[in-house]
Formats: structure tokens, sequence, C-alpha cells
């Protein structure tokens, strides 16, 4: 057991990187292709709105105070137990005083730690509801470590889940289906011994199987509160998604030259999804989950002679050789020499209908082509559905997408049929950010422009409409295949990071985690901005943005900046105007979500202040907006991932636990979940108040 009142727990020492941020270098190898090694891929010379406007005008308290209602996010792991922490290299001790916390937040903060565990409030307990290798179909073996099949891994959960999002099950009280995104495979913890020269057939073919998604259904015991596995109903909805799945490609772009292969001259289906890291449930019950770093998977794309082609793989990241992973060697799909076309086929939001494990998945092009965080969803005042996405990497851009056809209401098959082809036809739009206060007053360290907040407004930028394009010199489907380069085009504002990007259901403002860039401000990199206003940001904010009238399909906006994250004692940071002695340290932002309250719930990925990330919870309304509060931490090496915020229980996905620079298979250094001298596993895991009342008491 692990809580933050437990004070004998011995705490490990800080986790050792030669990364600039957080995170370990041997997670940026295998997750993201060490993205942050090489330049950014966006070159361009874009100018920042609000360094151009001649005329500044104040959107100051255009953005009301208000309620926000829950989403049901994404996001699931836990571990039962608890053990206090004591602070790492920050020195925070919250004393909120006597009483109830106004808004739902009445917990005691979870201090900074490395222990290697989940380390929850005092009043909490927790249980692993699925790791990897764990059964997913009826019929999977029990997981061997040493003695793992492709055959074996298809049915089992995957590796490094991030995204986890629950269905309800027709006709069942207290049962979902949970649908978790594997996002990416870390081979030299997954295969003693495993070497990139020395890679086989037999480890390409396991990791293929431990791509894609799992949908698992979970039932909650009325008696304890844990959730778990349902295995008498494993045959009913049950399902693997792997890397060899077909998906049929729809929208504008269906059919496009450029997506057709020697395999797929058609251009309308492709086998597997890739690297998906977050994701949202859409009201009529499908999954919608992104896919993110896939230019790490394909080799020899800077050895493309053509100069348009190689262009386009830069810009998309993909300038290399061989593979980490080498699995050109095993499938000319990988190898862009033989198959050009095949990285297109990549960087989509797909959608999943887990109520129907018989179904095609569908990669959706009207939502555009680039490195998805995930996409998540709302339904417009007009019935109208936005969907809302981000580009994550450095200096990339933030998008919405509204649909041409209006959302029907009810569960019937002609209703949830109808709402599953809504993202087929729309409008694609870019964000284009201006602050309201002289370029001179942004600094570069965080201090407040003189009107005391970082604001201003915006506007989306209509990149495509279907089969008509709006950016000069891009047919509609390089608008949508090449979406990157036409945000270019168009002078979209470039970001730090964009992830989660989500829609409060109840105050309909949107939300967006900004992780980091600490290239801002280097020599040749653009600077401070008022809508990223620190230089080298390695700890990232939170943005907030109200449209026109509340209207999720204006195209003008108001914005603010939430939180400036990092250490409270930093004067570079900032949290919502409330009293920074007060508030949990919080760096590098990742996924959000909200509870029944409208508190706004973040979890973090690489955390720079040298702690383990952990899974915070903040106030956007009323006299404690601002108070970040941290609920858990996970094990050391390990990101925080999702979550699902109900009423009843928290859902966190644990990805990469244990993933330390000098750590393998054959030398964990993280034990966790199952203890003792086990290697670790990803999973997710459930949070629960240990009296059965609601989190949000």
């Amino acid at each position: 057991m692990s809580s933050s009142t437990d004070r004998g727990r011995r705490l490990l020492p800080l986790l050792p990187t030669n990364h600039p941020l957080g995170r370990q270098a041997v997670t940026c190898e295998f997750r993201c292709g060490n993205a942050c090694a090489h330049e950014a891929p966006n070159t361009t010379q874009n100018a920042y709105f609000g360094d151009v406007v001649k005329e500044v005008v104040s959107r100051r308290g255009m953005l009301k105070a208000g309620a926000v209602v829950a989403v049901a996010g994404a996001g699931a792991l836990a571990l039962s137990g608890s053990a206090a922490a004591a602070p790492v290299n920050v020195d925070v001790d919250l004393d909120l005083g006597a009483g109830r916390d106004p808004g739902g937040l009445n917990f005691e903060p979870v201090q900074p730690n490395t222990l290697d565990e989940i380390v929850t409030p005092k009043d909490f307990q927790q249980n692993v509801v699925i790791r990897w290798g764990d059964p997913v179909l009826p019929d999977a073996p029990k997981f061997d470590f040493d003695n793992q099949t492709p055959e074996a891994q298809a049915k089992q959960f995957g590796f490094n889940n991030d995204f986890c999002g629950l269905v309800p099950v027709p006709g069942y009280h207290d049962s979902w289906l949970m649908v978790s995104n594997h996002e990416y495979t870390s081979e030299s913890f997954m295969f003693k011994d495993w070497a990139a020269d020395k890679v086989t057939e037999k480890h390409a073919k396991i990791a293929w199987a431990a791509h894609g998604l799992s949908i698992v259904m979970v039932d909650r015991d009325p008696r304890t509160g844990k959730l778990f596995v349902c295995p008498d109903d494993m045959e009913k909805y049950n399902r693997r998604i792997t890397l060899t799945t077909p998906f049929e490609v729809r929208g504008p772009a269906a059919g496009s030259k450029y997506l057709k292969t020697s395999a797929d001259p058609t251009g309308k289906v492709v086998l597997g999804t890739q690297n998906n890291c977050s994701g949202g449930v859409t009201p009529w019950g499908t999954i919608l989950s992104g896919e993110e770093n896939f230019n790490q998977y394909f080799a020899n794309g800077g050895q493309v002679t053509d100069p348009d082609t190689k262009a386009k793989f830069a810009r998309y990241g993909i300038t290399g050789g061989a593979t980490t992973r080498k699995w050109e060697k095993f499938d000319k799909r990988f190898d862009l020499l033989q198959e050009p076309n095949e990285a297109n086929r990549f960087g989509w939001i797909v959608e999943i209908d887990p109520l129907d494990p018989k179904s095609t998945p569908v990669k959706h092009t009207a939502l555009g082509r680039f490195k998805h965080e995930g996409a998540n969803v709302i339904v417009a005042k007009d019935g109208r559905v936005v969907a809302y996405m981000g580009d994550d990497e450095r200096f990339d851009y933030m998008y919405k997408f509204v649909t041409d056809e209006r959302y029907m209401k009810g569960n019937s098959k002609r209703a949830r049929e109808h709402n599953k082809r809504l993202l087929d036809k729309g409008t694609l739009y870019v964000a284009k950010f201006t602050g309201d206060s002289p370029a001179a007053e942004i600094t570069g360290d965080g201090t407040l422009p003189k009107d005391g907040e970082f604001d201003g407004s915006g506007e989306w930028i209509a990149l495509a409409h279907n089969d008509k394009s709006f950016v000069p010199g891009f047919t509609a489907e390089e608008v949508y295949v090449f979406t990157r380069l036409a945000a270019d085009k168009m002078g979209a504002t470039k970001m730090d990071r964009p992830e989660d990007v989500e829609p409060s259901l109840h105050n309909r403002r949107i939300y967006a985690a900004l992780t980091n860039n600490t290239d801002r401000g280097k020599a040749g990199k653009e600077g401070p901005t008022e809508i990223n206003p620190r230089n080298g940001n390695k700890h990232g904010h939170v943005l907030e943005i109200e449209e026109r009238r509340s209207d999720n399909t204006a195209t003008t906006f108001s914005w603010k900046l939430l939180l400036l994250c990092g250490d409270p004692k930093d004067p570079g940071t900032y949290f919502g105007g409330f009293d920074k002695s007060q508030v949990s340290p919080i760096s590098c932002p990742d996924n959000v979500a909200f509870d029944s309250h409208g508190n706004l719930w973040i979890s973090t990925d690489g955390n720079a202040l040298g702690s383990n990330d952990g899974l915070f919870a903040v106030p956007v309304a009323g006299k404690r907006r601002g108070q970040v509060k941290q609920f858990l931490t996970v094990p050391r090496g390990a990101e925080t991932c999702g979550p699902v915020i109900t009423e009843d229980f928290v859902l966190v996905s644990v990805q990469h636990p244990g993933e330390i620079d000098g750590a393998s298979a054959n030398n964990p250094l993280s034990h966790w979940p199952d203890g003792g001298a086990s290697q670790p596993r990803p999973a997710v895991a459930a949070v629960w108040r240990k009296d059965r009342r609601k989190i949000c008491d």
C-alpha cells in the first residue's frame, strides 16, 4: 500500500538523465525516435501574429468564470497500497487548513517522490486492472516473459498502454468496455539480450502484435470497489487490434494517389495502426485514437532521391536510414525506398467501435495527417460535432474539425450508423493566436505582462472543406495528406508541443496541454510569444480557450494561460493567479480530463523537476482557480497516461515503468507492479476511496 502519509518508505535516488528534459534517453529512443535530439521539422518562418498586429485590443474579461462538468477522459492504471513519500528536490508542503475543499477536491496532496510504486492520498485504495501480457481473448495463454510468441501476444494485453476510455455495456450495471492504446514497444525491456544489430523476425512480429489497441470488458466489485477484467465475458466484446488488422480509409483523401501501395492499389485499406497515443470517447460510443510518432518506424526516408517526396518526409521527421527496430528487414512496407507511400498511411485519427467486435476500424482522412496526440469531440449547439486536436511536435500546431452533418440522438442502430459517418465530411481548421500585450512585455522568463496575465484572441483558419482546398497551391487531398505543410502555408501559430486538447462539456471551453519546448528562443528558433511565453520551456503550460459566444463552430475565440508549470518557487511560474505557496509543483502536462465538478485533471510526462510523474487536479473557476493539487504519482521511470475520472474511481495508465537509462530486461530497475525480482510491466490501475464515497466529495 502506498499513501502520502506513510512516512516509513525509503526514497530511491533521483533518476539520472542526460536528456534536456526529465524523460530518460531510452524512452526517447523507443517512443519518438529521439525527436528532441533532431532539429524540429517545422523550419518555416511564420510570424507570430501578436508581433505584427498594429493595434492591440484587450480581450480581458472575455473568459468568464463558470463551472465545468466532466468529460469522461482517458487513461488507466493503479496499484494497491499506500505509502508516503517525502519531497524530492521540490520543497513544498501544502497546508490547506481545516475543512472541506470547495468544488470537490477534498484530498491531501501527494508529495513529490521517486518511489517504485503508485502513491495515493491516505484515504484511497488501488488495484491493477490489467497488465502487459494478461489475457484479452479467452484462449490467450498465460504470459511467459522468457517464451513470448507473436501468436500469444496477439491475444494478450499489448505493451505501453497510453489512452484509456470507458464505454458502458448495454444491459449491464457497473460494467464497461475498457479500450487501451498501446503506443509503442520498448524492445530492450521486452526481450533479454535484445540489441539493434541482433533483431529477429520473431522480435518484430511480437512487437507488431504488441502495438494497436486492447478492448476488454471490466466490472466493478460492489463489495471491495476493485475493477477487474470479466473472464466469463471475454468472448462477447474482447478484442485485440494490432499492426496487421485491416483498417478502412474514409473521407476525402481515401483512394488518393499518395496512399496507394503495391499491396493496396486502391489506397483504401491499411494494415494496422501504430504509435497510438491519446484519444477520446464519442457521444455515440466509439473510440477516437491518435497515431502520433509514426515517422520512427519507416526506414530510408533520407535516402529517397525525389526532392518533393524527400521534403515532405522531412516535414514529418522522416529523415534517417535504418530504424532502431529494423522492421524493414522483415516487411518491405517499412522501407520507403520500396514503398514510399506507406508512411502516408499513418498519422491519422482512427475510430474503433468497441460495441461491435466484428466492425472494421476506420482511418479518418478528413481530420488531417500529423502527429496526432488524440482527438476529443463535443456536440455544438446546432448539433454539429466538433473535434479538437494537437500536433505533438515542437513548433507545431493546434487544429479543429467541424462536421457538415448533425449528431443524431439516441442509441438506435440507425442513429449509431449515422453518427459513425459524421467525421467523413466537414471543415478542417488550424489555429492562429494573437497576444494582447506589446511584444516588449513578453520577456521570455515567465514575467507577466502589465495586464497581469498571458491572454489574447485568435482565429481558426480554414484549410479544406471536403474536396475544396483553401490553401493556395494545394489540392484538397494534399491538404489532408500533408496537413503540416498546408498549415505552414496559412501562417498557423507555432506552439510548444500541443498534446491533449479537450473541450469541457459544461462550459464549452477548450483546455490544451502544451508539454514543453526547450528549443524556444534558441539561435535561429522562434522566441517567446504571449501564447508560448518562456524561452527554453522545459516545464510546459496549460491553455484555456473560449470560442465566440461559447459556440464551438465559431471561427474566433479568446484565450488565456491557466498554468505556467514548474516549481512554484520559480518566479517564472503561474497558477491562474492563485497563491503559489499553496500549490503542488507540476511539470510537463500531457493529458487532461474533467471531473463531475468541472475541475481539470492533468497527467504529466517527463517531469523535469526530478520526481516521478503524476496526476493532478485543479479548479478552473471560483476562488481556488489555479490551485494545483497532486492526486497520485506513478512508479519510477513511468509516465502517467490517461486519465479517466469518474465519480466512483479514477483510472490511470502506467506507461513504461522502469524505463530508466542503464536499465533493461537483463537489469530491471523497477519491479512494478508484481514486486520481488519481476520484470516491470505497463498496466492500467484503478484508484478509489476506502470509504467508498465519491472521488470528488
